[in-house]
């Protein structure tokens, strides 16, 4: 063959030579020429099918023209597809088993060979969770490869379908054109019944990548990268076939709810380390302080966003490129950004937040009185001494003049999380239900901790308080029964279940000693008791913001337990500041 790869050419010149020569067949030389024609024809069809499955990995519009023309001239252009699509089902097969191997034997650090024999399934489980994630995005951008190949075919055959039905209602032969007709037809249902099968191999290749690994042990940040890598990688089967991706779906579901799992329940155990290290003194934040600004909630300004390009990502990435290099890159950005501002002391901005409450500048002229007004304070009369006011600033008795939220540096813990959760939620919506109970769970065990610190009185709850008090109390029995631990030890004779059980749950927080509440000196620890009840109410109020977010991913089937969450769970804020009148 030349190195033009003419195979049109080869192939015509052959059939011109067997047409002659079957004029002078009754020659036996001529014989033997038209038997050797016939050999060499087999041999061009050979390389040609060798050619064809070369465009599977990297489509060539000129190369592939050639192809077609080639085997049109053979006759063969129903054969040539079903071979096409052969070799397409092969060229996934072996670009994913290639990606894994190059990993795992990298990984190795030895040239054993062992790893080439075995299948692709075991092959995944001796991937290492170093390079888990690497080779995922370089598995995800082969496969892109492969799916751009076979978008770029099926143009390539529209483009042509047209032309051909242009030149044949200018032409006459009637016979030639119902052929055509009937090859054009055959090409394009066996091209579309092709999308959705493709489409099903790659769903199949990475469904066995995804449950090879526990990815339990994984860092947030990685667990989210490999969500956004498969989200993306729906995205690309939804725009090709326009497929849910159900295999895809199912087997991130199962990984995901398993790591948030054993995600949340040693985020609820840190809960309770930061409540029971609590002083619950005024966290300072600027007084247009909003969780928006926070870099856990970055993804919802960016959702809301409007689409710069409204072009498919084969479109946009069909003259080069690839949508999962994007992907990679944006993870070292993040983990950069989270670095950056992970806490107030990292940004000058914030800083200079602390620097304005140290000053003495910043204490209201009422505060720097020998007592707080009764008609413009919010403590009541006592006489307290300057010196006593200005070494409490950050959790002054006359919080509401400060003009900022109120919180705690353990209710900005619990925002974080929250926006943690939501983006886990978001890119991944099949596990909102199991997401949005956990988020519930961190406000219950706030609420549970915020009234086992300061809310309970034995004589006040002997005198009863009312419908509030009642549904109060349900509440909190009700988080009791279902989140906290009241055991001690484990029971060794305890059932399985039972352990199960108490695995789902946290021990009861206690106070920190050092919040004295006690003494008169501190009016009874009245500071603390202020700035954890109004950290409540803006928690309250945060999650009432949250809602309608929460409301659009929630499956509908389970809507009411969201429903449940807002009204009998009490989460509304003016339950929140019945709360603080305890």
């Amino acid at each position: 063959m030349t190195p033009e790869e003419d195979y049109p050419g080869a192939i015509q010149l052959c059939l011109e030579c067997q047409k002659a020569a079957s004029t002078f067949k009754h020659y036996s030389c001529i014989s033997e020429l038209n038997s050797k024609l016939q050999d060499t024809l087999e041999q061009i069809e050979e390389q040609l099918d060798v050619a064809l499955s070369k465009i599977c990995k990297n489509f060539d519009i000129n190369h592939y023209t050639k192809v077609q023309q080639a085997y049109r001239l053979l006759g063969k252009t129903q054969t040539a597809m079903d071979q096409l699509h052969m070799h397409f089902t092969q060229a996934i097969h072996n670009t994913v088993f290639q990606v894994v191997l190059g990993y795992v034997e990298l990984c190795a650090g030895n040239t054993d060979t062992k790893f080439q024999k075995l299948q692709y399934k075991d092959l995944c489980t001796h991937v290492t969770p170093d390079s888990y994630i690497p080779c995922l995005a370089d598995l995800c951008k082969a496969l892109w490869e492969v799916m751009l190949s076979y978008y770029r075919t099926m143009e390539w055959h529209e483009k042509h379908d047209n032309e051909d039905t242009a030149s044949a209602s200018e032409g006459s032969n009637m016979i030639g054109t119902e052929e055509t007709n009937f090859d054009r037809g055959y090409i394009k249902k066996k091209l579309e019944h092709g999308l959705t099968r493709i489409w099903q191999d790659v769903q199949l290749k990475v469904k066995t990548y995804l449950l090879g690994t526990d990815l339990s042990i994984f860092k947030y940040d990685d667990f989210i990268f490999v969500l956004d890598i498969i989200s993306r990688l729906m995205q690309v089967g939804e725009e090709f076939c326009g497929s849910k991706s159900e295999v895809l779906q199912e087997s991130i579901r199962k990984q995901s709810v398993n790591y948030f799992k054993n995600y949340h329940r040693t985020r609820l155990d840190e809960l309770r380390m930061f409540l029971e290290n609590e002083t619950w003194e005024l966290c300072p934040v600027k007084s247009n302080f909003s969780i928006l600004q926070l870099h856990e909630f970055k993804f919802m300004e960016q959702s809301r966003s409007p689409s710069v390009s409204p072009m498919t990502l084969f479109e946009q990435y069909c003259s080069g490129g690839n949508p999962f290099e994007i992907q990679a890159n944006h993870k070292d950005e993040e983990t950069e950004d989270v670095l950056a501002s992970n806490g107030y002391e990292s940004d000058e901005q914030e800083k200079s937040a602390y620097q304005e409450y140290d000053s003495d500048s910043d204490v209201p002229e009422e505060l720097k009185r020998d007592y707080v007004d009764e008609q413009t304070g919010d403590v009541p009369v006592k006489s307290v001494s300057r010196e006593t006011l200005k070494s409490r600033k950050k959790s002054d008795y006359s919080l509401n003049k400060v003009n900022a939220p109120i919180l705690t540096n353990t209710t900005l813990n619990v925002i974080r999380l929250v926006g943690k959760y939501m983006q886990m939620m978001n890119i991944l919506k099949p596990i909102a239900f199991d997401v949005i109970h956990f988020m519930s769970q961190l406000f219950d065990y706030y609420l549970y901790a915020i009234y086992t610190f300061f809310g309970r009185n034995d004589s006040l709850e002997s005198t009863g308080l009312g419908l509030s008090s009642s549904r109060l109390r349900t509440t909190l029995n009700r988080i009791q029964e279902s989140l906290i631990d009241l055991e001690v030890s484990a029971d060794p004779t305890a059932t399985l279940t039972a352990a199960e059980e108490r695995k789902e749950k946290v021990p009861s927080p206690h106070l920190s000693q050092l919040v004295v509440l006690t003494s008169g000196d501190t009016l009874y620890g009245l500071a603390e008791r202020v700035v954890a009840t109004e950290s409540l109410v803006f928690l309250a109020e945060q999650f009432e913001f949250l809602q309608p977010h929460l409301d659009a991913v929630m499956p509908a089937v389970k809507k009411p337990f969201l429903q449940q969450f807002y009204s009998q769970s009490q989460l509304p804020v003016n339950y929140a500041n019945q709360f603080t009148g305890l």
